[in-house]
């Protein structure tokens, strides 16, 4: 029997790859643009796979779906920080797109991972 690990979860994958990729982004911003933008945006994306991960863990499918519903709100924070960057000249118009459509993958991804936690485990 093949046991479900982390790092098959799309949507982990998706938002761990990204965190990353915001991260070395922000690393080149100036100081005042880091201590506004860049931290929230940082925490709200790293968010995103840190409530999967922590969900992940959780025994109870009640307890890890709470979770990784928390990574929507972080989705959607992490959309208004896209917009920010991007209106106040930060990011790249090929930057603020590739996250951007890595950020609209999620909704479906979690959604699914929402389902098959709730139809999959029994306690």
């Amino acid at each position: 029997m093949k046991y479900l690990k982390l790092n098959d979860i799309e949507a982990y994958k998706i938002s761990f790859n990204l965190s990353n990729m915001v991260w070395e982004i922000i690393l080149n911003w100036k100081q005042f643009e880091k201590d506004t933008v860049g931290k929230q945006f940082i925490r709200s994306i790293d968010s995103i796979s840190a409530n999967i991960a922590e969900g992940f863990g959780r025994y109870h499918k009640k307890d890890k779906i709470k979770f990784y519903r928390y990574s929507y709100g972080s989705l959607y924070e992490s959309l208004d920080w896209n917009e920010k960057a991007n209106k106040r000249n930060l990011i790249t118009t090929e930057q603020y797109n590739y996250i951007l459509n890595q950020l609209q993958k999620l909704p479906k991804s979690l959604h699914h991972l929402i389902n098959f936690t709730d139809n999959k485990l029994k306690i």
